[in-house]
Order: structure tokens, then C-alpha cells, then sequence
């Protein structure tokens, strides 16, 4: 083994080091300070709990962006675990969306900014820029960008030379408010206003790295649509266990069984696409992991939030029990950065334009 590889060997151990900590400090974070009584307080219109100041005191922001810019430096895998607490916990505020957009921001050269970011699809519309003396003009329209109100969005930015990404203020941006049916923070926005040159950054490479965007968007919903699969199906079985019918749990029943052991199987499958995706990110079969892992998490939310509602009945459609908490949020999310249907003409395209002979190797991540 050579030197450089005992350090890269070293410093990756390191890493994961740290990303342990983190996770078990965000866990911890959440458990205490995400009840289902906040969240339908949140739901109701009450203020989101000042998660936020927590979050920038650990770190959290700026997990994903690299130690020389300031970051903790933790690459997609380790960041996505922490994602995927997010959607665990349901956290009510846009963790995720900004550990992803800075990281995306640092990754072509701009620099870190405080507060919250948020980043929106490249297929949500269309925003053009153009020289306006020594500045830029950025005009365009975005639909559902989430969490836009505060901070900051991320939008890939179309001009003469091709594309590149800006990094738009919220505060001038006219903003129709919206909801998503998991009643989180979605907004159509316009957007019409001059920037310095430093609020752009140019794509390094012009339509793969727009389709970056879009694939780390769509890992992120699936990292996290697995989080809220995974409490789910904890509930259900907690739920299960505790429930007696005719003198004994239901959790006895051969049928109530059956429907958790398919919960369970879809989960498992679920997370072991989401955590191949995050794997394979930057490396030979990243865009099929991805579309795999999107399309099969769609796939699966699906399937356990019906079964899920068969195993608790009427009280799962309660306002007051836990469950549509997280039921809507994967209603949401398999939507968002595109869903299964178009993640599956993906991967058909895909494969088509390999040929037969190069299945094998594609799925094994031995070709791009």
C-alpha cells in the first residue's frame, strides 16, 4: 500500500468517524425536539420550533461541504444517513435541502453562505441569464420550489455560454406561498432581479452536471422517503403489538403479520437502493443507482403507507395520531424531483442505449 493511500485510508476513517457522532447527536436532537404534539401544532399554524440555531450549533449546514471551505466534509454517503434521520423525525424545517445546496454550491466554487438554502428542481421551470453592465439578470419562473421563503434557492440558470447555477436571495423574489399535501413549505416563484458576478457559478460540465442536480434531488427525497418508511413501520408494529382484538394483540394474527413482514420486505429494499444510490455517487452506474433508488422508494411508499392504513384502521387517518405525519410526507416526496414513472423511462432508456450485452456490466457498476 502506498503513502497516499495509507492517508486517504486514514483520513476516510476519519470521516466516518465523525459521521457516526453525527448522527447519533442528530438522532438524539430530533427525538427530543420532534413530538408528534409540535407537529401538529406546526400543523395547526403554530411556530416551527427553533430547530435551526441547534442545527447551525452542531455543524449541520455545511455537513456535506469540504473542510477547506470551511465545512465538516462529509461526502454523500455520510451526509445522506443524516438525511435520512431528517425523514425519520419528520423534521419540520429544510436540514436537508440546505446540507445538499451548499454542497452543491461549494462543489463549482461559491462560498458557503449562512442560514437556510434551498435548491429547486432543474425540470421546475425555466430561469435565463444575461450581462446587465457589470452584473448579471436573472428572469424565469420556478413551480413547488421547496422552502423558498428564507435564505436562499439554488436554481440551474440557462445563458449564452450554457449553463451554469445562482444563488438567488429569497427576499427578492416574488413568491406565491403553497403547501405540499405534507403540508410543508412549497412556493411558485418569479424571478426578476440583477446580481454580482460571484452569485453564479459555472457548471463544470454543461448537461451532465444539470442532470446532477437533478439525481442528487431525487437521492435526497429517497434517503429520505426511507427515514419515513422506517418509522412507519415501527409505529405499525408498536401499534400492533399494543392493539387486542377477540383477547389477544393483533401482531398474532397470520394475516396482520403477513402485512408487516411485506412492509418490512419493501423497506429493505427500499433502503438498500437508497444506500446503493448514495454509494455509487460520483462513480461508474451512479445515474442507474439513482434512477433505481428513486423509482423502487416511490415504489415502496406506495405500498407500506396503504398497508399501513389497513393494519391501524380508522385511527391512522386521525389528526391526532402520528401516522399521516409521515404518510404525507412520502405522498410528497415521491413526487418531487421527478417519480417513479419517470425514473423507470429512465432506466429503460438507459439500458436500451447499452444494448444487451452491457446489462450485466452496467449493473454491476462496471461501465457508466
Amino acid at each position: 500500500m502506498s503513502v497516499q493511500q495509507e492517508v486517504d485510508e486514514s483520513c476516510s476513517a476519519e470521516r466516518d468517524e465523525v459521521a457516526g457522532v453525527m448522527t447519533e447527536q442528530v438522532g438524539r436532537l430530533l427525538a427530543s425536539e420532534v413530538s408528534v404534539e409540535r407537529l401538529t401544532a406546526i400543523e395547526r399554524g403554530d411556530a416551527v420550533p427553533a430547530l435551526w440555531g441547534k442545527f447551525a450549533e452542531l455543524g449541520l449546514p455545511s455537513a456535506m461541504v469540504p473542510e477547506d471551505a470551511g465545512g465538516i466534509g462529509l461526502d454523500i454517503a455520510q451526509g445522506m444517513l443524516l438525511i435520512r434521520l431528517c425523514g425519520y423525525h419528520a423534521a419540520p424545517a429544510p436540514l436537508a435541502e440546505t446540507m445538499v445546496s451548499l454542497h452543491l454550491w461549494t462543489r463549482v466554487g461559491g462560498q458557503p453562505v449562512p442560514g437556510q438554502v434551498t435548491f429547486a428542481s432543474p425540470r421546475a421551470g425555466r430561469l435565463r441569464v444575461e450581462p446587465a453592465g457589470s452584473r448579471l439578470r436573472v428572469h424565469g419562473k420556478l413551480t413547488r420550489a421547496p422552502w423558498c421563503s428564507d435564505g436562499h434557492l439554488l436554481a440551474v440558470v440557462e445563458g449564452r455560454a450554457g449553463h451554469s447555477i445562482a444563488l438567488l436571495p429569497a427576499s427578492a423574489l416574488e413568491t406565491i406561498s403553497r403547501k405540499s399535501i405534507a403540508n410543508e413549505p412549497r412556493g411558485d416563484v418569479t424571478v426578476d432581479l440583477t446580481l454580482e458576478q460571484s452569485a453564479k457559478r459555472v457548471l463544470p460540465i454543461d448537461v451532465r452536471a444539470i442532470d446532477d442536480v437533478l439525481q442528487l434531488g431525487a437521492l435526497m427525497r429517497a434517503q429520505q422517503m426511507v427515514g419515513a418508511m422506517q418509522r412507519v413501520l415501527d409505529v405499525s408494529i408498536t401499534y400492533a403489538q399494543e392493539r387486542v382484538q377477540f383477547g389477544r394483540p393483533i401482531s398474532k394474527f397470520q394475516a396482520v403479520q403477513h402485512m408487516l413482514a411485506s412492509c418490512a420486505t419493501e423497506y429493505a429494499a427500499a433502503s438498500a437502493a437508497a444506500e446503493q444510490a448514495a454509494g455509487s455517487w460520483g462513480r461508474a452506474g451512479q445515474e442507474l443507482a439513482v434512477a433505481v433508488a428513486k423509482s423502487r422508494c416511490g415504489e415502496a411508499a406506495g405500498h407500506i403507507a396503504a398497508t399501513a392504513h389497513q393494519i391501524h384502521g380508522a385511527i391512522g387517518f386521525t389528526k391526532e395520531y402520528v401516522l399521516h405525519h409521515f404518510i404525507r410526507r412520502l405522498w410528497s416526496w415521491r413526487d418531487e424531483f421527478s417519480n417513479e414513472t419517470f425514473w423507470q423511462r429512465r432506466l429503460g432508456h438507459l439500458v436500451c442505449a447499452k444494448g444487451g450485452a452491457a446489462i450485466w456490466p452496467l449493473l454491476l457498476g462496471e461501465i457508466e
